[in-house]
């Protein structure tokens, strides 16, 4: 539980880098809310049935091109670009001197909070209801292309990289593999707030997105091997706000090309509406995403401190245990998704294999996994995300004050807890109903038939109404991490 100011949170912190949570009562009974929501869920279904019978509606949306507004011209003329992602890198920088020279107490550090709340907790907010920020200011990836503008002052080819082929059956699974390794750090590893480690841990993950970059390219391993890269990216497919480079061809002889930058506004959730299908290692990403963040809030109840005390007489090694806990999740997160994938198939009597079923209506998963990470990390990042304001002025811990703001105390009070639990059950009824709708728009395009279409959803709406409760039902949990 939170302590009043920042100078007694260190005496709450754990090994879990989301220590900040505290038990409450929901306003409501929890049966009465969990049949409402599964009702509602249900309902939204039923709505669809009668009134989305159009197989082409929303195969298409409206968009607007923001940079024909003249502000945006001007920030692109501006250089504003430039300026953002210099910042970007001097972050980068700041946090992992601050890991190795800095204090080795967390809470007058900068790293920890930076890493977990500001950039992964905050990040993926701003991706998913902004936009695509992270491919703006990506710091590896800033850092490469100026070794590359350099390297082309003295060369006549600027890139750097050996352009090895990349193997076509690897897909994106290295950044499946990286994804996994992130979310044990998260959520099991001790030293997950221990500012050395975790500037370590950045170390040697550039150390492996730079020599990604250099073997087989920049854009390559950007699609492929940037876990966060892809990550934020699913995300912002959510967002109202898309962006894209367009290059193209400039002077007489149209040899050379220029790059066009298009930023779009579109109704939100639109990015998900396209029926291109995911590889298998992009279905099992995106599963990852959803069933980390459900282990990471079930961590933090009673029942599974229950598991743990069961556990402890064939092992005490907490760290051994909750590693399996992990593992033991994400395996039932990848068979349930793959079981009602296969009842898809038989429910709609379609010739579509269960791979291809799975890999097509994965990307509807995404709205509840970000519902999820809202209702789960919103105290977190509206209370902890507030000590950024001191540990602006004092980074490393030198007692500095750079910005007047060292003798700032947390607002404990900025969000009581039925703002909390209105928010979260908001949020999950949200995202699932989001779904619900994806997935019935993908099926009524993809299907021969609209009577297989809506067939093929009784599946998967069994699904989200069981994931809503359970998503619910940990949420209402009293929390002790």
């Amino acid at each position: 539980m939170f302590a009043p100011d920042i100078n007694s949170i260190s005496s709450s912190i754990n090994a879990n880098p989301h220590y900040m949570v505290e038990p409450f009562t929901p306003p409501l009974p929890l049966v009465l809310c969990l049949v409402a929501a599964a009702g509602a869920v249900i309902a939204s279904f039923i709505v669809l049935i009668f009134f989305y019978k159009n197989t082409h509606a929303y195969s298409t949306y409206p968009k607007f091109d923001l940079m024909k507004l003249s502000v945006f011209g001007y920030i692109e003329r501006a250089h504003i670009k430039f300026i953002i992602q210099l910042f970007s890198v001097f972050l980068f920088i700041i946090v992992v001197l601050s890991g190795f020279i800095g204090s080795s107490d967390p809470v007058y550090n900068i790293a920890p909070t930076f890493v977990w709340v500001i950039w992964w907790v905050g990040l993926a907010y701003v991706s998913a209801f902004v936009g695509n920020l992270w491919s703006l200011i990506n710091p590896w990836k800033i850092i490469f292309e100026w070794c590359e503008q350099v390297s082309g002052l003295f060369v006549r080819n600027s890139s750097i990289s050996v352009q090895l082929s990349y193997p076509s059956n690897l897909k994106a699974w290295p950044a499946v593999l990286l994804f996994v390794v992130f979310a044990w750090i998260e959520n099991v590893y001790p030293g997950a707030i221990v500012p050395s480690k975790i500037s370590l841990i950045i170390l040697v993950y550039s150390i492996i997105t730079w020599v990604g970059m250099f073997l087989f390219g920049k854009d390559t391993w950007l699609r492929n091997g940037e876990v966060f890269t892809l990550v934020f990216g699913y995300l912002s497919r959510f967002a109202p706000i898309h962006g894209e480079s367009i290059k193209t061809a400039s002077g007489k002889t149209g040899t050379s090309s220029n790059i066009k930058t298009h930023l779009y506004v579109r109704p939100i959730s639109s990015g998900l509406l396209d029926i291109k299908r995911a590889s298998i290692s992009e279905t099992l990403l995106i599963l990852l995403l959803l069933a980390t963040v459900t282990f990471d809030g079930f961590t933090g109840t009673k029942r599974w401190m229950d598991i743990q005390i069961y556990l402890e007489p064939y092992s005490n090694n907490i760290t051994l245990i909750n590693t399996f806990g992990l593992i033991f999740t994400i395996v039932i997160f990848f068979v349930v998704y793959f079981a009602f994938a296969k009842l898809m198939k038989l429910a709609s009597g379609s010739s579509f294999s269960t791979h291809h079923l799975a890999t097509t209506f994965v990307h509807t998963l995404i709205p509840i996994a970000l519902a999820y990470h809202v209702a789960h990390f919103l105290m977190f990042l509206l209370i902890q995300g507030q000590t950024i304001i001191p540990l602006a002025s004092d980074p490393f811990g030198f007692d500095w004050n750079i910005f007047n703001t060292t003798l700032y105390r947390v607002n404990f009070m900025i969000a009581s807890s039925n703002f909390y639990w209105s928010i979260s059950i908001i949020s999950i009824l949200v995202g699932h109903i989001i779904a619900v709708f994806l997935s019935h728009s993908i099926a009524m395009r993809l299907f021969e038939s609209q009577s297989s279409a809506i067939r093929s959803q009784y599946p998967m709406l069994l699904l989200m109404v069981g994931y809503t409760v359970a998503s619910l039902w940990i949420i209402t949990q009293p929390m002790y991490a």
